[in-house]
């Protein structure tokens, strides 16, 4: 079993790391899985966020403006529910499956953790955002088994291929 996660400090810093990574593995392996984007917007306290889907490119919108005041929690769980359904119809011909966090989605058991499980079980390797407050719901979704690996650029690509080209010594 291949799984591994990073966690940086920092608000959105999962998001871009995992954007570069997934930029430096385009061509070098068949992902799938998401990237996140988060847009601030003037005069709002919350940032639209847009999913990439790695498999096609497809960008979908995952956030619902709810006004200049809003507080809480702002996903539309139904373009996650489109993001889930797209990532699980191309996991078979997928290297490598990064999905951009387990957040509270996950760690209730929806969102992406049963495609995470799924790609394990199809021998497919994941790569994981975690946040410090997701973490341990993260440790107990994985038992444990869950790689932690640095916030660096080479290594986590290097891990990547490494587990992703399954077939090269």
């Amino acid at each position: 079993m291949k799984l591994g996660y990073v966690s940086l400090p920092g608000r959105g810093e999962n998001d871009r790391f995992l954007a570069q990574v997934a930029g430096a593995l385009r061509g070098r392996l068949r992902l799938c899985g998401t990237v996140q984007t988060n847009i601030a917007r003037a005069n709002r306290r919350k940032c639209d966020m847009d999913l990439e889907l790695l498999a096609t490119g497809e960008v979908l919108r995952i956030s619902e403006d709810r006004g200049a005041r809003a507080r809480g929690c702002t996903l539309d769980t139904s373009a996650l529910a489109q993001a889930v359904a797209a990532t699980e119809a191309a996991l078979p011909g997928a290297e490598l499956l990064i999905v951009n966090k387990f957040g509270k989605t996950e760690a209730e058991g929806g969102g992406l953790a049963p495609v995470i499980g799924e790609a394990l079980c199809l021998d497919i390797p994941v790569l994981v955002g975690v946040n410090a407050l997701n973490l341990p719901a993260f440790e107990a979704f994985t038992g444990g088994l869950a790689e932690a690996l640095p916030a660096e650029l080479s290594p986590v690509t290097g891990w990547c291929q490494r587990a992703g080209l399954r077939d090269v010594a």
